[in-house]
């Protein structure tokens, strides 16, 4: 069961000597941190999953399942990827700590352990981790639909809720991996800012569809290289009723007049209109002169331009459904 995310400082110590974990315990304890303990590969990764620690220090070597690949592990888990690892090893060349890295930790201390260390190089990592397990609950709080991902590969990072569950609506692919088309998207993205356009479609079902809003952290002094910059993603769902009622609202339109309006704003035909609503273009015709005549419009282009500024579409999206 996780331990309270927001009460809690909680580390995770993984490794097979007992005096190593009593002398970490000790004095991780007495600095008021909740300690969990593991003595090998196996019981770490379930131990780690299970609680969600906020940091994990982790021995280098430990007889079958080591701790770089404990920390391989950990890092191609959704539910655990987030959280940082600082290695303890007595091994101090280049290769190694390279490796430790390359296994995805965030930092390291050499043994024999100095707890004095141990606790500042925590104390480091905790605040971090605290401050994103924050950030994530107002985010969970308010309802956002907030995605984070890695430039470099397109792996997420986290994800609220409600972002999962619109991903898994939208894209039907299991809990942590990233839909094809949201790598795509995110390409897409980036050049419509550079040419200060607004951001594509993501996209659509018969009856919604699925944008979102791209933020670069580095605009907020969170500088990182290109392939481990993290990339925002907002997601806003829109759906074809709720954008029909706002359209009775603001023009006192019919259902039916606003059903006709909304279709055209999406760049269908009357004859399109017709199947869609099952009538015939004739009457379809006759709903859009009446149209014409609520909006103050004579064309098809001009209502639709009035529909999409009532929905917040003005994107060029109006035949993306």
């Amino acid at each position: 069961m996780p331990l309270d995310p927001l009460n809690s400082d909680v580390v995770l110590i993984v490794d097979d000597i007992p005096e190593n974990l009593s002398l970490l315990h000790d004095a991780l304890d007495e600095s008021g941190y909740t300690v969990l303990v593991a003595t090998n590969g196996e019981s770490a990764l379930q131990r780690a999953r299970q609680s969600r620690p906020d940091v994990i220090l982790l021995d280098a070597l430990m007889p079958g399942m080591d701790g770089f690949e404990v920390a391989r592990r950990l890092k191609a888990d959704f539910a655990t990827q987030h959280i940082p690892i600082v290695f303890m090893t007595g091994l101090t060349e280049t290769e190694h700590v390279v490796a430790a890295f390359a296994a995805g930790g965030a930092d390291y201390v050499t043994k024999p352990i100095r707890p004095q260390e141990v606790l500042a190089r925590i104390a480091a990592h905790m605040q971090n981790a605290r401050q994103m397990k924050q950030a994530r609950s107002a985010l969970d709080a308010f309802g956002q639909a907030t995605i984070a991902m890695r430039a470099g590969d397109g792996q997420l990072l986290w994800q609220t809720p409600l972002a999962r569950r619109l991903l898994s609506d939208y894209f039907n692919v299991p809990d942590g991996l990233t839909p094809t088309r949201l790598i795509d998207w995110l390409i897409e993205a980036q050049q419509a800012a550079r040419e200060n356009r607004e951001p594509p479609l993501l996209a659509s079902l018969p009856d919604r569809r699925l944008l979102a809003s791209l933020h670069d952290p580095s605009k907020l002094g969170q500088e990182a290289e290109a392939d481990e910059k993290e990339w925002l993603l907002v997601l806003h769902e829109e759906n074809h009723q709720a954008a029909i009622s706002g359209l009775i609202a603001t023009f006192r339109l019919t259902q039916r007049e606003a059903e006709v309006l909304f279709w055209v704003s999406k760049g269908k035909t009357n004859k399109d209109i017709g199947e869609i609503l099952n009538t015939s273009p004739r009457t379809v015709n006759k709903h859009l002169e009446h149209v014409f005549e609520k909006l103050g419009v004579e064309t098809r282009t001009a209502a639709a331009n009035l529909a999409l500024n009532k929905m917040g579409m003005g994107r060029g999206e109006n035949a993306s459904l």
